[in-house]
């Protein structure tokens, strides 16, 4: 479930930066620093990890002073990721650390924007949770269910939310009779970045195995519903696909992808192992020695490549892409339901007990390497990296 890191559940909206100022009251704090600090819970959006852990880190040393802290334990992934973003500050000044704060809190402000009032970011939120999928964009035209994946600022990457948005939205699929067959695509630039690994960071009272076991769970409901899936199952790979987002095609039985799309399962370099029934699919679809390239070694895939190697089926000029693959799907959808179902069943039952087989192992051993030191630190390592 490979991916890059774009939430840290444990590290919700500043709250960590709240509750440090109501414990701590530097006597030399300027009004612009008291300014900042209001100004930083009314930004319009998350500014994601990087920014939260720099804005954690030089609150600290500004409030604080240099890192003065035991470093967390090895299953406190947040709060080695915010002791590591500390400490690498080094002997800056609070003086100084607060000037940074200030300017920092200020280039967010004008990049993102800020609420104009409480009033109206709680009737946003309210008509927000109103909406059946938030993570998801799902319509049904024509005979063609579309599932966009709706998080473009965060790559597309999964949160657990997600995965059950996303089954949820295969099982109205299946149930619907107006829907002949599934498209399913990206919003913005990346097809999906995979795996949230802020999902790591939400470790529940019982411990990291509930966490793991729980995952395990959720993915094997996943994979499940692509390889029950009744109808026929497209994806237009629109940019990047990292982790699971690659390694469930196998099961889907169309892709078409742009000519700007790679595949990339980098689950070696986070001490994971593959899923999506790729274990089985990939060496069937592409051949041994690919599909341990891929797998194993993390190779990266250009579309042209994944052409060759029969993971996709056809690619597209970026700029026809969207035009091409309407073309395509909207064909499809005027096929006879029935024939397309009985013709999909025929060619996939055969496989079908197998994958279930797959999926099942596949997720049994990626439980185990969650909860191993191996992943951990490979995990840590991302996350300290990726907040540098």
């Amino acid at each position: 479930m490979a991916a890059r890191l774009t939430n840290i559940s444990k590290f919700p909206k500043f709250s960590a930066i709240r509750g440090i100022r109501t414990t701590v009251r530097p006597l030399f704090a300027s009004k612009e620093f008291d300014l900042a600090k209001d100004r930083v819970n009314t930004l319009k959006e998350d500014p994601g990890n990087e920014a939260k852990l720099k804005l954690y880190a030089l609150f600290k040393q500004a409030t604080v002073g240099a890192c003065n802290s035991p470093k967390p334990g090895a299953f406190d992934f947040v709060g080695k990721a915010k002791w590591t973003a500390w400490d690498s500050l080094g002997s800056i000044s609070k003086e100084e650390a607060e000037q940074q704060y200030i300017q920092y809190v200020n280039d967010l402000a004008a990049k993102i924007g800020t609420t104009e009032d409480d009033a109206a970011s709680s009737a946003t939120e309210e008509s927000d949770s109103g909406k059946k999928y938030k993570s998801l964009e799902v319509t049904v035209k024509d005979g063609v269910q579309t599932i966009k994946l709706n998080r473009p600022k965060k790559y597309n990457a999964i949160t657990w939310e997600m995965y059950e948005e996303w089954i949820s939205a295969l099982e109205e699929g299946a149930q619907d009779k107006s829907c002949v067959v599934t498209l399913i695509t990206g919003a913005g630039d990346y097809y999906c970045s995979g795996n949230d690994l802020g999902n790591f960071a939400q470790i529940p009272p019982e411990g990291p195995e509930k966490m793991a076991r729980d995952g395990r769970n959720v993915l094997r409901r996943f994979v499940s519903a692509f390889i029950d899936y009744p109808k026929p199952l497209v994806a237009a790979i629109n940019g990047p696909a990292v982790g699971i987002s690659v390694t469930v095609l196998g099961l889907f039985d169309v892709v078409f992808a742009s000519d700007r799309a790679t595949f990339h399962t980098p689950f070696i370099e986070l001490g994971q192992s593959p899923e999506g029934c790729s274990s089985y699919t990939f060496p069937a679809i592409m051949g041994p020695a690919l599909a341990c390239q891929v797998l194993l070694a993390s190779r990266k895939l250009t579309a042209a490549e994944a052409l060759e190697s029969k993971l996709v089926s056809e690619v597209f000029l970026h700029g026809d892409f969207q035009r091409e693959v309407e073309s395509r799907i909207t064909a499809m959808a005027q096929l006879p339901p029935k024939s397309l179902q009985l013709s999909k069943q025929l060619i996939r039952e055969a496989n079908k007990a197998t994958l279930h087989e797959v999926n099942e192992r596949e997720c049994i051993l990626l439980e185990q390497r969650w909860l191993s030191e191996e992943c951990m630190q490979a995990i840590m390592k991302f996350m300290q990296r990726k907040a540098k």
